[in-house]
């Protein structure tokens, strides 16, 4: 026989009240008097026929049945307020939420908002920088851009780009490093976002494919790819650089590649969603755009020669 709840005034009266740990605050974020919502504990109390909280002078503290009972009561209405905004947000088409790591954030989708502003008036973009694995249910974005070797679960993924690095410097510095073997005498920055890769894509890994026999264990190192991509644009250093992320700083002049040669990844961008939604206008709106502005970007890959990392592997 399925157990019959008490009425849910009555539990959202109790989940107020014992995350505020006062009947008068749970009353004004309700929206009640503190005697109505009196009223409604009392009735669950009775319900469940046996207090769940104390009243003392001037506070109230959880009975054990109230500890109990609290965090379940919190869960619930956590789930149920999150399933009632991602409800809401399926009518949405106006607002776009996007969740990418930092430097993608910066390198990659910050430059170009203009173009898509200019392209999607009516969709107002909204950016999440983080590296967590998205929840859609819980976290309300649409969208991931997320690098790595695959996705698991129930998703929509689609590979967006093909990850391949090559030396990139100023163009100040590049007059005095011409070729391979020069880099023997400049500063290696390193891009340490991607050393969870296997096989790696490093610097080592790099002169090994450019037959070159250098120290490479030298020079400053940074977790975020972005921070190396703009020491090298101050002319510190060469940076063995993600092309994906240094896009506009080839296009600007600020960066170049001189080298023909470039280590591609094994892992990939790749834009996620809740599977089915990749067809809802806004969302398939940005999908469309991203794709056309990589297709734009794959010139650099023109004369390069690629070799992929698990090639370099002994």
């Amino acid at each position: 026989m399925k157990e019959r709840l008490p009425p849910l005034t009555a539990l959202r009266a109790f989940e107020a009240a014992s995350r505020h740990m006062s009947f008068a605050k749970a009353a004004e974020e309700l929206n009640v008097t503190p005697a109505a919502l009196s009223y409604q504990i009392k009735a669950l109390e009775a319900d469940l026929g046996t207090p769940v909280f104390r009243r003392l002078n001037r506070a109230v503290e959880l009975t054990e049945a109230g500890r109990t009972l609290a965090p379940g009561t919190s869960d619930a209405f956590g789930t149920l307020s999150a399933a009632w905004r991602n409800a809401k947000r399926l009518n949405d088409s106006s607002v776009l939420t996007v969740t990418a790591g930092p430097a993608f954030t910066s390198k990659w989708l910050a430059p170009r908002l203009y173009d898509f502003a200019q392209a999607h008036p009516e969709i107002e973009l909204r950016f999440h920088a983080s590296l967590r694995i998205a929840n859609f249910d819980r976290d309300e974005v649409d969208v991931a851009i997320r690098f790595g070797l695959g996705t698991t679960g129930d998703v929509f993924a689609e590979p967006l780009i093909q990850e391949w690095m090559t030396p990139m410097m100023s163009p100040e510095l590049a007059r005095d490093i011409t070729t391979p073997a020069d880099l023997a005498g400049a500063t290696l920055i390193h891009d340490d976002s991607i050393a969870f890769l296997e096989p790696p894509c490093d610097w080592a890994a790099w002169c090994k494919a450019a037959e070159i026999n250098i120290d490479t264990d030298h020079g400053p190192r940074f977790s975020q790819a972005d921070h190396a991509l703009d020491v090298a644009m101050t002319g510190a250093g060469v940076v063995l650089a993600r092309v994906s992320l240094a896009t506009r700083a080839l296009e600007t002049g600020r960066l170049v590649a001189p080298f023909d040669l470039g280590i591609v990844a094994d892992a990939q961008f790749r834009f996620v969603c809740p599977k089915g939604n990749e067809t809802r206008p806004h969302i398939k709106a940005f999908h469309d755009w991203m794709m056309d502005e990589i297709k734009a970007s794959r010139k650099y890959e023109n004369g390069r020669r690629l070799v992929m990392a698990s090639d370099l592997s002994d």
